[in-house]
């Protein structure tokens, strides 16, 4: 006799997975707790530098062109993930596929040269408008 499938049946693996990651994490947090010490030192919050004394505070304060920088990245990173799954089904895809993706990296291609054209990735700083005037000796005969 045949069982009636359940949703349950078709998707206890993501079940699984789910417990395991939310019983992992616990496990680690447990675990740094009883592992961790709850002395205050002297050097409890202090940024650890590779065992160099610290050259700054931990108040740095980052340029906003880093921001930027990290925003462009998980842009074009992202892109990338879609490409991915594009190639992964470009047999059932077929033509409307390849012309979907096509227009996808035309639109990542104008977008970066947008990008470019407003000076959006230059990390020089700005160009000061200083007009530059060469002494030039001239020739004319003086009028005696």
């Amino acid at each position: 006799m045949l069982q009636p499938i359940t949703e349950f049946t078709c998707n206890w693996p993501f079940f699984v997975f789910i417990f395991s990651a939310i019983f992992l994490c616990f496990i680690m947090l447990l675990g740094a707790w009883f592992l961790g010490s709850a002395l205050q030192g002297r050097y409890t919050n202090t940024p650890f530098e590779s065992g160099i004394a610290s050259v700054r505070g931990r108040k740095l304060r980052v340029s906003a062109k880093f921001y930027l920088v990290a925003m462009f990245f998980v842009i074009f990173d992202v892109e990338a993930l879609y490409l991915y799954a594009w190639s992964v089904s470009i047999r059932e895809s077929g033509w409307i596929g390849f012309i979907e993706a096509s227009l996808f990296v035309l639109v990542l291609l104008v977008s970066l040269f947008y990008l470019i054209r407003n000076r959006a990735l230059d990390w020089s700083p700005p160009s000061r408008n200083v007009k530059i005037v060469y002494a030039t000796i001239s020739h004319v005969k003086k009028k005696t």
